[in-house]
Parts: structure tokens; sequence; C-alpha cells
């Protein structure tokens, strides 16, 4: 049953039948009611008035009347402005709530849309392996593993993909830094993790290529000058040439502490809950991206200079000139995106759209990147699509990897879950639990508490993340949704132990009353669901599902705090209410799992 469906179907007839309109019902635009007005659906009503020559309201009131004369299910109509509010009957949201309540045929799984595109990639993570995973890699992770997520759920193929970047010039920093100061220090030496013990080096890179650069400086160099001439940099461009030769001993160097950082890597990621289908590498694709190179300069789409580099010119479009290989002939960043790119298309030929996310500072390196398969006449290069996203900043200010100022994400979530451990002990929610079952809720809400503080918020916008703020029972955090599930498997285990009740989920229900707004409110909400995965996966904005979710949780907790539940002697109404929380929880779990968060059915 399709309920909105079937007004669409009334509303054109109406329009046809009044004004001579003629319009397929799927292009008939209806949204939920707001609060503040009675009615389940409204409808828009100014683009009909040139064609009925009447008001907004008179017109609304035309359709309404119609509507309500040769459509039964339709139990009220108003309308304030232009806008038409249609109420329905309760026997038609009780013939949709038995279908997803004891039917099973629940609103999950939602149907694909022709507007969405139907083989997508997922491109996101994208470390370098020069150091750990930060707070700005967390968001990024979240935000792509929730797109991906959100895109199947709307009906789409999805594949999410991982590039690691794994060498040039700051892999090399990193390496040169430990082979001469790192006196043979491992991970397992050190008691680092893989990715820290790599990182700390790049870190001391910095800090002597720093003291090089102002020695020079006193030495008469402008800063400049001092940034080229200083002997460490020299010595890691010159590592990155003898890399790009092949030499084996920066080879197998490179392998060794590639090696540690992708245990490191693996564990975070197992930590975040996130995972990939596909994970390519950038010393295995930036070749790809020198034969597109040559591709374009045999087109005479691109050019040489004087000095052997090779730039594409994008003047005459309103960007600039892009350096696409350097004069010794070492690839730069965009020139593994070339390959990467190209090599996905071919490996997947009916892929329809190729999603980065990346944040918003490289805006303009996309656009380079998608103007300039559209000069190499490829013809997927529309379906390049980048994901920008706002940077992550804490109440100290932005962070900086090269000066060690990061928050590390592990760490970030070692903090997350002992401040869940901290306020979940202080309200005294698990006193009934083994330690090993305490231990299992703190990481859940530890984790959920990250993932929906970060989520919630717009992907395009620059957030503050504070810590202190996501963990709160009350507000619009994780933890106040995942309470609010366990709160409705609590109801549900009580009610299980009635007479009369026990096998609820299984029985229909005939309501010997009307449904109160409360009730009616919580089965309104969840019917929209699908439009909201929907809407969320054209927008590519898990927001979306964050805040329709908090929304649910609160019109539950209002509906659990006014109505009585479980009570054996009311068993209709009892029926009624078990089987609409099951709907709202299963709902909410639906929800948080598009976000990548666990709920726990006992608090």
């Amino acid at each position: 049953m399709n309920i909105e469906h079937d007004l669409k179907i009334k509303i054109a007839e109406a329009l046809y039948a009044l004004y001579n309109i003629t319009i397929s019902p799927e292009s008939i635009q209806l949204t939920e009611t707001r609060k503040e007005f009675e009615g389940d659906f409204t409808l828009v009503v100014f683009p009909f008035i040139k064609e009925s020559r009447l008001s907004p309201e008179e017109t609304g009131k035309s359709i309404g009347e119609y509507i309500s004369n040769n459509f039964n299910t339709l139990a009220n109509f108003n309308v304030v402005k232009g806008f038409l509010n249609l109420g329905l009957s309760d026997g038609q949201w009780l013939e949709y709530f038995n279908e997803v309540g004891y039917l099973n045929k629940f609103i999950l799984k939602v149907k694909g849309n022709d507007s969405i595109v139907k083989n997508v990639m997922v491109e996101y993570s994208s470390p370098n392996t020069n150091k750990p995973l930060h707070l700005g890699h967390v968001r990024n992770n979240l935000l792509g593993y929730s797109v991906a997520e959100i895109l199947k759920e709307a009906g789409n193929s999805v594949k999410k993909a991982n590039l690691i970047n794994d060498r040039g010039i700051h892999i090399c920093k990193s390496m040169l830094a430990w082979q001469r100061w790192g006196n043979g220090e491992t991970p397992d030496s050190s008691g680092l993790k893989g990715d820290h013990l790599v990182g700390k080096y790049y870190v001391k890179f910095d800090k002597e290529y720093k003291k090089e650069i102002e020695e020079l400086m006193k030495n008469g160099l402008n800063e400049d000058e001092a940034k080229k001439q200083a002997p460490v940099i020299i010595d890691a461009q010159e590592m990155l040439i003898k890399w790009e030769q092949g030499d084996s001993s920066v080879m197998e160097l490179w392998k060794t502490m590639n090696g540690w950082v992708y245990e490191g890597f693996d564990a975070t990621y197992k930590k975040l809950g996130v995972d990939f289908d596909k994970i390519y590498y950038e010393s295995q694709t930036y070749l790809l991206g020198k034969a597109i190179v040559e591709e374009g300069l045999q087109k005479g789409i691109f050019y040489k200079k004087e000095d052997g580099s090779v730039w594409v010119d994008l003047t005459e479009d309103g960007l600039d000139e892009k350096l696409l290989l350097r004069g010794d002939g070492t690839s730069v960043y965009i020139t593994q995106d070339l390959g990467t790119a190209a090599l996905r298309f071919e490996e997947y030929p009916n892929l329809d759209q190729l999603i980065y996310v990346v944040g918003n500072e490289q805006e303009y390196h996309f656009k380079v990147l998608k103007l300039i398969f559209k000069k190499l006449g490829k013809p997927w290069w529309d379906g390049l699509y980048h994901l920008s996203y706002g940077m992550v900043n804490l109440p100290s200010g932005k962070m900086k990897s090269r000066e060690g100022t990061v928050v590390d994400a592990d760490e970030l979530i070692e903090e997350m879950v002992n401040t869940s451990r901290d306020t979940t002990l202080a309200l005294g929610k698990v006193e009934d639990f083994t330690m090993e079952q305490a231990e299992k809720l703190f990481y859940k809400l530890g984790m959920g508490a990250l993932k929906y503080y970060i989520l919630k918020v717009d992907a395009k916008k620059t957030m503050l993340f504070n810590p202190a703020e996501s963990i709160d029972f009350n507000g619009n955090t994780g933890p106040f949704i995942q309470y609010t599930y366990a709160r409705i498997c609590s109801v549900i285990r009580k009610a299980e132990k009635l007479d009369g009740l026990k096998s609820f989920r299984q029985q229909s229900v005939l309501l010997d009353r009307p449904m109160m707004q409360k009730e009616k409110d919580i089965l309104r909400h969840v019917f929209q669901f699908p439009n909201i995965v929907h809407g969320a996966a054209t927008e590519l904005s898990p927001s979306i599902v964050a805040n329709y979710v908090y929304e649910l949780a609160k019109l539950f907790n209002t509906f659990y705090h006014d109505c009585p539940i479980a009570d054996a002697e009311k068993v209709n109404t009892s029926l009624f209410r078990l089987q609409l929380s099951n709907i709202a929880g299963q709902t909410i779990k639906e929800c948080m799992r598009l976000m990548g968060i666990k709920v726990p059915e006992q608090m």
C-alpha cells in the first residue's frame, strides 16, 4: 500500500476535473504537514492558480472538496493561504500500521528511485602513510561510510573505495627522518602503533627542516631560497627520485614503514566501524596517470615547459595553469588521481558516479581533474563528483599535522569511551551489568556520541567538535537516541511477560477508539522514512537522517511519558502501542545503522 501515491492520484484527478490540468501523480509534491497545523500531508497550490483563475485559498478549497467527495479515506482538510493540508482517516493509518507492524512488511528496504544513480563508487578515508589518522580523517571516514550506506539503502549498487596515498615527497620525509634519527626503532621496540611511530618521524623531519631554514636565513638567504636549499629537503627529494627509479634499499625501507602504518590504520578502522570493498594504492596508479599525461601531450591538450615539466592551461575556463608532471619526471598529486579515476571506470564500465569525499580545501583540485578529463574526451568525465566537507576545528583552533598538534583518532576514541564510562557510571545505568557487558555499552555509547555529533552537522559546514557536549543523555546526541531505543526494548521485554501480550508482534489490531495525536505523530513520522532516505541519498547528506531520527526519538519519549503502553486489561490499546513502539524502535535502529551507530538493547 502507498498512502502518498494514492493521494497524489486523487490530486491529479482533481486538477484535471476542475481546471483541465494534466499532470502525472509522480510530479505532484507533497510534504509532511507542519506540527502547528492540522493535517498529514500538505500540497502547495500556488503552481495551479494560473489555470484555476482563483485565489490560492479558493483553489485549495476546491481541490480539497473534490478529494473529500471522491476519496473516502480523507478525513478532513483545511487551507492556510496557499497551502492545502489533508488529513487521512484513522482507518487509512491503521491499515498502514498493520502492514508495517504485525505483517512485517516494514518500510525497509527502500525501493530505488530513478532520479538517483544506480552504480556508485564512494571514495573516502584516503590517508597518507606518513602519519596516523586524526579528527579530520574521522569526519571523512564517518561521512563516507554513512553516505555509502544511505545510497545502498536507496536502491543503488555501491562500492566503497579507499585510495592509500603511499608515495610522494611527504612519505619520503618520514622515511628519511627515521633513517637519520630512528636508531632502528620499530613498533615492537617502542610500544607504539605503527602509524603513530611513522608520524613521530614526520614531525621530526619538520622540526629539523625548520632548523635548517632558520640557519640558512641567518646566512643571508631569503625564506623561499632557504626552503629550497635546506639539505634535508634536497635529500628527501633525491629519495623520491630513487623511489621512482626502483632503488632497492629505498623500496625496502618504504615497504617496511608502510607495513607498520597499514597495521595501525586497520586497527583504527576497526574501532571506527568502517570498511571498504576496494583499496587502491597511489604507488600502483601514478604510472597510469603518467600515461594519461603523455596522451594529453600527444593530443596537444597539455604542454611542456623548458625545464621538462608538463602543464595544462585552463585559463580560458576561468581556472589557472596546472602542473601535471615535474621537470625531473616525478609525479604530483593530480597525476595519480588521473590514473586512479581512469582505472576505476575501466574496472567498472557501468559506473555512473565516482564520489570523492574530500575536504573543501581541495575544491579547486577536483574542478581541474574533472575539466582535464572533459578536455581529453573521456565519456565519464561528468560522473566525477566532489563531496566537499568542512573542516573540524577544536576550541583551541585548527590542527596541524607537521607540528604534531592534531587530535589523534585513537586517542579521541579512547577519550570518548572513557567519557562515556564516567557519565554512565555517574547516572547508575549499569548496576545490573557484568563488567564485560558494561564495557561493551561504554564503547557503543562513546562511539555513538562521536559519530552522531559529527554526522548531525551538514557536511558542507565547518564544525567545532566538543567531546564533552557529544555525550548527553538529554540533548540532540547519539546517547539520547540510543537510550530511547533501549527504553523501547525494555518496554517490550516487560510486555512479553504479560498474558495476552506475549505474541503482540503476530497479532493484527482493530483499534476500538480514535487514534490519539501522539500515536499518529509517530506513525506519520515513520511513514516519511523512505522519503528521508531518498532525500539524504540525493543530497549525499547523513545529517538529514540524523535530524529525522532525533525527531522520532523525541516523539516516542513524549508518547512514552503520556501514554501507558503495556496494560494487560486493555488488550487492544496495548497491542497497538506495543507494535507502534516496535515500529519506532526498528526505524531508530535502521537510521542509526545508516550512520554506522550501534544501539544497545539495555541501559
